[in-house]
């Protein structure tokens, strides 16, 4: 039995017909061809008309979907914008005179660079929104705001005498991107935040990314509680000097302050995060790279030691019946650096950087050497076998030596793995932009290692002077600032059509 001609096919097949007879006809005119094709056309049309939205023939159709909104080209930064937004922040130092930039969280200084990145989203027509801890958002709400979002952002906080980029490039590079996504005419799906984290620096509070650590529900509150703040020692804590500042007003106390900062399960608030960093190491000044796409994050193994002797004068003591605690603890030092080395591994990073010695005293035997050591990889077991035999070694060196060890492993981060469709994003930007770049690490500890544990998430780094970071002459260069405000513009388009 035969098929039946469906609207489309009847009317096409009459008018095909019609244009058939036409050219047997062997007529000529060009009015009356015209209008066969003519009727050709409109019969198409009108059949298609009556069996909208279903197929037109027996072979499989696509699905029709809407356009996807372009990411925009070019997206235009200007070179001197973010480099003098950056030094202007600069200027908000607790130390008015002297090198470099010093800016502890919660301070004066600080409750000013505040104000300044407020004004700076607001000025982006952002919609701005601060939590109990101080951590500031500014939204670029999306055509679908129900959608996790796109984040972006860093800590403007700042060591003693450190420089103008480290953190605030990251900080005011998103505003900035945003700015340039809107001046372009893109609009995007997803929400793109930037964001500005609270107490990144332990230089306060001992602790470092108080922030993203309560973002991500992984900081305690009697843990918190018990930290002590240096600027006030006898009754500080970081909720104290939270209210101080004005925020936390609405909890009852550190638990109801962290659970009210937290963003819940992974994926659920932000689909995806990025943070602007200057690279803080020489490698992409050295190979003449614009950009370091991270691919994963070092977390440091914190470890506090002592040693402990008798002390004595230094005349006196004769050298047989000594027990130096800071012998034991300079041999100590001296194998913190051949356990990193014997790892064969650039990733795997050891350092002494605090030894204090007691009483002193150039003419006292040293009683006391406290020691802390800082031990970094990339990969976790790899880092804590290198602790591991740290520990070891100082009760070796306490029996031999004769004095007392106690140590206190204070803490051990794991180490993040930055996500494949975040690095992709942020490669493709590059390549979009023309700029030279490479896949490499962190080996420095970033509010993204625990904004890993809320979204997806990645690095862009771009290159500094010398690889010089936390000291004053602290340098990114204008063009250098450019490519990567125009890099993440494009990666945070891309990522927010997701």
């Amino acid at each position: 039995m035969s098929k039946a001609l469906s609207p489309f096919e009847r009317s096409h097949t009459v008018s095909c017909a019609v244009l058939v007879l036409f050219i047997m006809s062997g007529k000529q005119s060009r009015k009356s061809f015209l209008a066969c094709l003519s009727l050709l056309v409109f019969s198409i049309s009108e059949s298609s008309a009556s069996v909208s939205g279903e197929c037109l023939a027996d072979a499989d159709c696509p699905t029709l979907t809407a356009p996807e909104q372009p990411i925009p080209s070019p997206v235009v930064v200007d070179l001197a914008t973010v480099p003098a937004q950056l030094l202007s922040l600069a200027k908000l130092s607790d130390v008015e005179s002297g090198p470099g930039v010093t800016r502890l969280i919660f301070t004066d200084s600080d409750a000013a660079g505040r104000a300044y990145v407020r004004s700076l989203m607001e000025k982006a027509e952002l919609v701005v929104r601060e939590d109990a801890m101080g951590n500031i958002f500014g939204r670029w709400v999306g055509s679908e705001p129900t959608l996790p979002a796109v984040g972006s952002g860093s800590h403007a906080d700042a060591i003693p005498n450190s420089g103008a980029y480290d953190g605030t490039l990251g900080v005011l590079g998103p505003i900035e991107a945003i700015a340039a996504l809107k001046r372009a005419g893109f609009k995007p799906k997803r929400s793109i935040d930037a964001l500005m984290f609270t107490s990144e620096e332990p230089t306060r509070f001992g602790i470092s990314c108080v922030g993203s650590r309560a973002m991500a529900s992984k900081l305690d509150a009697v843990y918190l509680d018990s930290l002590t703040d240096i600027l006030n020692p006898d009754h500080g804590s970081f909720r104290n000097a939270a209210l101080k500042a004005g925020y936390a007003n609405n909890t009852l106390n550190t638990k109801d302050m962290l659970s009210q900062c937290s963003l819940g399960d992974y994926g659920a608030y932000y689909d995806s995060f990025i943070e602007l960093h200057i690279e803080q190491g020489p490698e992409l000044e050295e190979e003449n790279l614009s950009i370091g796409v991270v691919t994963a994050i070092a977390a440091p193994a914190a470890l506090r030691c002592s040693f402990t002797g008798d002390g004595g004068h230094a005349g006196a003591q004769l050298m047989h019946r000594r027990n130096d605690a800071l012998i034991a603890a300079a041999e100590l030092s001296s194998a913190v650096e051949k356990f990193a080395l014997d790892t064969k591994s650039d990733d795997t990073v050891a350092t002494v950087g605090v030894l204090k010695v007691g009483p002193g005293a150039i003419n006292s035997v040293p009683r006391t050497a406290d020691m802390e050591i800082d031990v970094r990889d990339i990969d976790g077991e790899r880092r804590d076998k290198v602790v591991s035999k740290i520990i070891s070694r100082g009760q070796e060196i306490a029996k031999k030596r004769n004095v007392r060890w106690s140590h206190e492993i204070v803490n051990a981060d794991p180490p993040a793995t930055c996500a494949p469709k975040v690095a992709n994003a942020i490669e493709a930007a590059a390549k979009k932009l023309k700029l030279s770049s490479k896949r490499m690490v962190s080996r420095a500890y970033h509010d993204s290692l625990f904004m890993s544990e809320v979204a997806p998430t990645g690095m862009l780094f771009i290159p500094c002077h010398k690889g010089f970071s936390h000291r004053p002459d602290e340098f990114a260069s204008a063009i250098d600032i450019k490519n990567g405000v125009e890099a993440l513009a494009l990666a945070l388009a891309s990522l927010s059509l997701a």
